[in-house]
């Protein structure tokens, strides 16, 4: 048996993960085929064999989906950053819708009374903040540059990324030249990049010091691109500005419709797709409908991407974040945008217990961007702040539908709408939103 799973297969695909992998259910097992849409019938082979499934690798497609399109990166495939470059944008909605709608139901026992359309913008060169690896392999003659290989722990050889903000998509094999032109190049294994509005930002994490010739390279590649360049030797508090040796600005990003601009670090988190973030925070504060007598509590607020667009809206505003380096980064930007109806304070958002004063003031509407392991704790509090109205912004539907069925069979509240939120086109993240009102 084994042996014949190792032969080339053909069978019909008959449903589809979030992550784009088909299933094909074959004598009683089902068997995952990376690429695969439904309805089609493919030629495969099994890599994994596990327990209850396989793992497969697509080898043709002999009949294809009308959903299926070609892909436009040629890494695609092999680069773990995209998995669903294949499918046209609309069906990839309604993959990630379908994964939304599944997991409400399934794990949390609820259904939105409306079902939001899916929030969308540009699906190519949005992503202004992410991590790429490096590692210089002689082998192959060059350093390589770029997101992790989907089925392996190793960087993907790739040359542009189309998901990347402009002009960072074609710069991945000027970052080759120049890190492998380094002495530092095999302990250098990390860069950061941020794009503001203002400026780019490249967060070089070096391992070694570096050589007077290392820092001429930086200095000529920051001058030539144009861009600003840190250097990260040791942990994030360690991350200082190298090119040009100083600024008249910090970065920052704008919220036009509020007039509000953001200052932030290259490390800091900001929401990678700029045009999906103004259409959310737009949503998300029309959603609580805060006006000048309400009180709002921003749980998780980062650096005041949501707090300083509602205290246009509402009469004070808290933000609480555990990250202290946020807090404060939020304050100043309460003061970079002339707000004095806003505070930030830092506090462990998972051991609340109601003795603590600002918990005890309650509110009147209430927002929730949790990382992806949710809020269970706070939404099991939520007696504790009685807001007539919650915005939940999740980065994964498991842990949002957990806490969306606490809230409605434990505190009293009804899921009023739901959607997804198309933050990562192309990939297989579900972005989601969610609006829970007091029964």
């Amino acid at each position: 048996m084994a042996g014949r799973r190792r032969e080339p297969e053909t069978a019909t695909i008959n449903a589809v993960t979030h992550d784009g992998r088909g299933i094909a259910d074959i004598e009683g097992k089902k068997t995952f085929v990376a690429g695969a849409l439904v309805g089609e019938t493919v030629h495969f082979i099994r890599r994994k064999s596990r327990r209850n499934f396989d793992e497969a690798e697509l080898l043709e497609v002999i009949e294809a989906s009308p959903d299926r399109i070609e892909a436009r990166c040629d890494a695609f495939g092999r680069c773990g950053g995209c998995s669903l470059q294949h499918v046209t944008p609309e069906h990839q909605r309604t993959i990630k819708s379908g994964t939304l709608r599944d997991n409400l139901e399934r794990i949390g026992r609820v259904t939105p009374e409306k079902w939001l359309p899916p929030m969308t913008g540009p699906e190519w060169h949005y992503r202004r903040r992410a991590r790429l690896a490096v590692k210089h392999v002689p082998a192959k003659g060059r350093t390589l540059v770029g997101f992790r290989e989907r089925h392996a722990p190793f960087i993907t050889d790739m040359h542009r990324c189309e998901v990347l903000a402009k002009p960072l998509d074609g710069m991945i094999d000027d970052l080759s030249q120049l890190i492998g032109s380094l002495s530092v190049r095999a302990r250098l294994p990390q860069i950061e990049v941020a794009v503001a509005d203002n400026d780019i930002a490249l967060v070089f994490r070096v391992l070694d010091p570096l050589t007077d010739t290392d820092m001429a390279a930086l200095t000529a590649f920051g001058e030539q691109k144009r861009l600003r360049i840190y250097l990260q030797p040791g942990g994030l508090d360690s991350v200082s500005l190298f090119y040009p040796p100083s600024v008249d600005d910090p970065l920052f990003y704008t919220l036009a419709e509020f007039d509000i601009e953001i200052a932030f670090e290259p490390i800091d988190f900001v929401q990678v797709n700029s045009d999906i973030n103004q259409r959310m925070v737009h949503f998300a504060v029309e959603a609580l409908q805060a006006d000048a007598d309400d009180r709002v509590l921003d749980l998780y607020c980062g650096i005041g991407n949501f707090s300083l667009p509602l205290a246009r809206k509402a009469g004070a505003v808290l933000g609480v974040e555990g990250e202290a380096s946020l807090v404060a980064r939020a304050g100043e930007n309460a003061r970079r945008n002339k707000l004095a109806n806003v505070e930030f304070r830092v506090a462990d958002l998972s051991k609340i217990d109601g003795t603590e004063n600002w918990v005890k003031a309650g509110c009147d509407r209430l927002l929730l961007d949790p990382a992806r392991s949710g809020a269970a704790e706070v939404v099991s509090r939520m007696h504790l702040f009685q807001p007539a109205r919650i915005v939940y912004v999740s980065c994964h539907p498991g842990t949002l539908a957990r806490d969306a069925g606490t809230l409605v069979y434990e505190q009293g509240y009804k899921l009023e709408s739901a959607g997804i939120i198309d933050m990562f086109p192309h990939t297989a993240h579900v972005e989601s939103i969610a609006v829970f009102t007091k029964s």
